[in-house]
């Protein structure tokens, strides 16, 4: 019996280290060729590369002051993205990041530690920062022209219905005054009237004439 039971655990110990064996084989290898670039005050790009042959199906990074204050994970899956950028950093702090890799059978081992310092507010970006080729730079010009194209429009649009307003305030006015004249017109006082006229071409005589005092002559 006590035989049965040691060949029974030693079975289970087999598969069960077969199997941790065969995770961690085919787990993928950790990033390479870790860098921070467009540093700024509050903002930086964590950049990787990926050993070829692995099926890498997202990322997952560590953020941490050097202080030790503050740790953020970002997880990231379905993607076959090789940066990320790091939002609300403070700015003149020094932090540590390390990416893993995600695969089908797990995570990678973390990579190499990379430390970085942000910079001030008043600072310049450094010379990197200006490479046109990376893609969150890409997205934040698009989202800036993007912004822009919308307040262009919100002006037309405002600039449009102003024109309508005033337009419409000019018809309203010339309406106003046409039916002030028409009601001038209708209306006049009897003295401003012309005087009836004969149809013999002279003026319409009174009808009642005084009477002409009689004169009598007496002959003596």
């Amino acid at each position: 019996m006590a035989g049965l039971i040691v060949l029974v655990n030693s079975v289970l110990l087999l598969l069960f280290g077969s199997d941790i064996f065969l995770v961690g084989a085919n787990r993928p290898p950790a990033p390479v060729n870790v860098s921070v670039m467009h540093l700024r005050a509050d903002s930086a790009t964590v950049s990787w590369e990926v050993p070829e042959g692995d099926i890498i199906i997202g990322f997952s990074i560590s953020q941490q002051r050097q202080d030790g204050h503050m740790q953020r994970f970002i997880r990231e899956v379905n993607t076959t993205s090789r940066s990320c950028v790091l939002w609300d950093l403070e700015e003149e702090t020094d932090y540590i990041i390390q990416v893993q890799s995600i695969g089908l059978y797990g995570e990678s081992q973390a990579s190499k530690k990379v430390h970085f310092r942000t910079l001030k507010k008043t600072d310049r970006f450094s010379s990197n920062s200006s490479n046109q080729d990376d893609p969150t730079v890409q997205g934040l010009d698009k989202s800036r022209h993007l912004q822009t194209g919308e307040m262009i429009i919100i002006v037309v649009v405002l600039v449009m219905w102003a024109a309508v307003i005033a337009l419409f305030c000019r018809q309203y006015d010339i309406i106003k005054d046409n039916d002030s004249s028409n009601n001038k017109e209708k209306v006049k006082p009897l003295s401003e009237r012309s005087t009836p006229e004969h149809q013999s071409g002279g003026l319409l005589r009174s009808k009642f004439h005084p009477s002409v005092p009689s004169i009598n002559i007496i002959e003596v």
